[in-house]
């Protein structure tokens, strides 16, 4: 059994065809998703959890892996007896997201994606300012100081890869789930979990995993894709185009990492038009 509770916004139809289903990823929560969520909700159901020790969510003396996330996910799509979902997903919210559609194929019936981690990488995919603050965030002392001591993720990483500046009502809407030093566990082991150059063992093989599958699979997928973009670049978002199966792609211009802060509306319009193309909803 797991030991606590995950928080989460339920709003829309719970008799609809399909539930919508965003994961957010470092440092958010379901706040995130605060103005796409009422675009989305005329058309379907849509549950917006906030991650095991993050948001509202309980803060359990575990260890939060990316192993731990999938586990809470897992066990809370589960408990809500969720079907036919839609995911819309960026960050570390599509490592669970697309791990959990390669698992649960049935389950899915269409995958809304962004900045998402639809590969394993190398440190040469990485510009040089973005090699040096990761390699900062896994390091065991200067990064523990960094994230846990001065809040850097909340404080610094979050407002600068949002492009535009951010409210001090809407930074402190962030802040609060980590006001407490141990509470911030979650934010530093995050960055140690993302898979570059084969490590760590266990993100790589889920990673490369579902890699191999999303590029075939039928299930119809919606990505919006960003100049300059932190995860999915140019070249990325190309090679996707390109190589993926029913996918439809759009280009939202300029923007960094955290762009449902930046495109809400465009976002959830361009859901709610790709999802009625689709499955011809009214």
């Amino acid at each position: 059994m797991l030991e606590s509770e995950i928080h989460y916004v339920d709003v829309g139809d719970k008799r609809a065809a399909h539930t919508f289903l965003p994961l957010h990823g470092n440092p958010t929560s379901a706040y995130l998703w605060r103005n796409i969520i009422p675009l989305l909700s005329p058309v379907g159901r849509v549950v917006v959890p906030d991650l095991i020790g993050m948001g509202k969510s309980g803060k359990p003396g575990i260890d939060y892996t990316f192993k731990d996330h999938i586990m809470y996910i897992d066990a809370f799509i589960s408990q809500l007896g969720l079907q036919n979902i839609i995911l819309v997903v960026q960050d570390w919210g599509s490592g669970i997201g697309f791990h959990y559609a390669n698992r649960f194929r049935t389950m899915i019936a269409g995958i809304v994606f962004f900045e998402a981690i639809v590969r394993p990488i190398s440190w040469s995919d990485a510009t040089f300012l973005e090699r040096i603050i990761f390699k900062r965030f896994r390091h065991p002392k200067k990064g523990y100081n960094m994230i846990v001591k001065k809040n850097f993720f909340v404080n610094r990483f979050l407002p600068m890869m949002t492009g535009r500046k951010l409210s001090s009502e809407e930074m402190d809407h962030y802040r609060e789930p980590f006001l407490n030093e141990k509470d911030r566990l979650p934010l530093f082991v995050w960055p140690s979990q993302i898979s570059i150059g084969g490590f760590p063992k266990y993100s790589t093989d889920v990673i490369q995993s579902y890699s191999e599958y999303l590029p075939i699979s039928e299930v119809p997928k919606l990505m919006f894709h960003v100049r300059p973009g932190m995860i999915i670049k140019k070249k990325e978002a190309q090679q996707i185009i390109a190589t993926w199966k029913n996918l439809e792609a759009v280009d939202l211009g300029k923007g960094k990492h955290y762009i449902q802060e930046t495109h809400p509306t465009e976002i959830g319009e361009g859901i709610v038009k790709w999802y009625r193309n689709i499955f011809g909803a009214e």
